[in-house]
């Protein structure tokens, strides 16, 4: 059985993508991207929506001019070994880059137990829109915050409305690039991570 977290890069106001939908502001770079790839050493299940989903089709094969460097390999060859769970009721099985890949319609509470429950490590659930009835049915155990030192005004916000959480601190780090990371367990959670 597998545990749930939720990542997110956000602005210092709260926010994933800001009030046109722009969030490519939340690119990381350097130690931060490093500190990626190693954390997604012990993720072993994606769930994204359809957005991030598309986006994410960049680490299927390198660009053809051959630019990645050590870590972006290390990173797409992690991310090719995933199990991802794609939810949206727009697309169709042929938009799947991968025979490991499924496409949901919609995800639900009990669907989503029972991704977590046959996992083996961590699911993660990443973009705010798809996390947010989990967030405030109280499943996620481990929240992730990369904050970048950017105010945007107003947009997407990380955290659905209303959502009532009691967190403690677990890890923090700040990157060279200024942006830093709070790591937070959900109170109850088990101390498996």
């Amino acid at each position: 059985m597998g545990t749930l977290g939720y990542t997110a890069t956000i602005s210092l106001d709260g926010y994933a993508a800001d009030a046109n939908g722009d969030f490519d502001w939340t690119a990381p770079g350097g130690d931060l991207f490093r500190f990626h790839v190693e954390r997604m050493t012990s993720v072993s299940h994606e769930v994204l929506g359809r957005n991030t989903y598309q986006l994410m089709t960049y680490w299927q094969s390198e660009p053809e001019d051959g630019s990645w460097s050590p870590d972006e390999h290390e990173f797409a060859r992690l991310w090719q070994d995933l199990t991802r769970t794609a939810v949206s009721s727009t697309m169709t099985e042929a938009d799947l880059v991968s025979d490991r890949d499924r496409l949901l319609p919609r995800l639900d509470i009990a669907g989503l137990q029972q991704i977590v429950d046959d996992a083996e490590g961590e699911v993660e659930i990443f973009g705010p829109t798809t996390a947010s009835e989990a967030i405030s049915a109280g499943m996620v155990d481990q929240f992730r915050f990369f904050i970048v030192p950017r105010v945007v005004g107003g947009g997407l916000r990380a955290l659905p409305p209303g959502a009532e959480l009691d967190l403690e601190l677990v890890e923090h780090r700040v990157f060279d690039n200024g942006a830093a990371l709070l790591h937070y367990r959900r109170r109850d959670a088990e101390r498996s991570s």
